[in-house]
């Protein structure tokens, strides 16, 4: 199964309290910190809710 590279690009000031969550949800902290998750429906799913905010590379596993 792949993974995915999650990094935060964008900012969280001023967003949305559940675009907030769901970026702490995905293991992001600060900008630039990244978290390495496996590719499923439910992390894509967070992905796409802050697509804006976040970049993601495909990880050889």
């Amino acid at each position: 199964m792949a993974k995915l590279k999650v990094t935060l690009t964008g900012s969280l000031i001023g967003r949305p309290e559940t675009q907030r969550k769901t970026v702490v949800s995905l293991g992001l902290g600060k900008m630039n910190s990244s978290s390495v998750l496996p590719d499923n429906p439910a992390i894509r799913g967070q992905i796409f809710k802050v697509k804006h905010l976040v970049k993601v590379e495909e990880v050889a596993e």
